[in-house]
């Protein structure tokens, strides 16, 4: 199991090494202390840490908070503020850069230990949450069909139409037409907005829509036939009226 790394960013030199000390002790690695913003910086861009325990008070004209902006922008490192003051004023300034906890010193081990594995659990939970949205996202663009014993995926952008052939769907892409044992009303509800049902037998990619006549619309060289009731919508759509 991977040992976490701690960064200490605290300009008192005393409570640093206490708070080190404690960190060992508890089984974490830990880096030097900082006491300046500029320091700070330096440290997280050559040690890397885990998690940044991170004082809001520093020696200089910028404070932990500046530090915590940094952190957000530019590492997502998670970070826990400790300081002498629990006014309102600063925790509202606080709350500002979105700490994974806080910390009111002074504190006892135990105290210090929860706040860090809390931390870094809902950091982990945060990174999980942020893939899955990516994941999402990604299967947002894509179909996938089954092939025998397998899936296969298609992406929504290169479908130029589908086709229903009794109890099956014949998927039209530019370079090869895929067969699906299924109905089109199974692909409605998974098909983006750009795709438009224009005849009972026949969805068509929007995107690839050349012309519109009577009674068939062509997509790409496509000849697909347009039912009366679909052309109506369809000119809606495109905001021909």
């Amino acid at each position: 199991m991977k040992v976490i790394k701690i960064g200490i960013v605290e300009d008192e030199l005393i409570i640093a090494d206490t708070i080190i000390a404690t960190l060992q002790n508890l089984g974490y690695e830990t880096t030097e202390p900082c006491m300046t913003y500029t320091r700070a910086l330096e440290m997280i861009e050559e040690d890397k840490p885990d998690l940044v325990l991170l004082d809001i008070q520093l020696a200089g004209k910028k404070t932990g908070i500046d530090v915590a902006e940094v952190l957000n922008r530019d590492y997502d490192i998670p970070f826990i503020f400790l300081t002498s003051n629990a006014d309102v004023a600063t925790i509202e300034e606080a709350k500002l850069v979105n700490p994974y906890a806080y910390l009111v010193k002074p504190f006892n081990k135990d105290d210090l230990f929860t706040a860090i594995e809390i931390a870094m659990s809902n950091y982990g939970n945060k990174i999980e949450r942020k893939a899955a949205a990516i994941n999402n996202e990604k299967l947002k663009n894509v179909l996938f069909i089954k092939n025998k014993d397998r899936f296969h995926s298609i992406k929504h952008d290169d479908i130029l139409f589908l086709k229903s052939d009794h109890v099956y769907v014949e998927i039209s892409t530019e370079k090869e037409t895929h067969l699906v044992r299924s109905t089109l009303e199974n692909f409605v509800q998974k098909l983006p907005l750009s795709f438009f049902q224009v005849h009972r037998r026949f969805i068509i990619n929007l995107n690839y829509l050349t012309e519109i006549k009577a009674d068939h619309v062509m997509v790409k060289e496509h000849e697909i036939p347009l039912s009366k009731s679909n052309r109506i919508a369809l000119m809606k759509i495109i905001d021909l009226f």
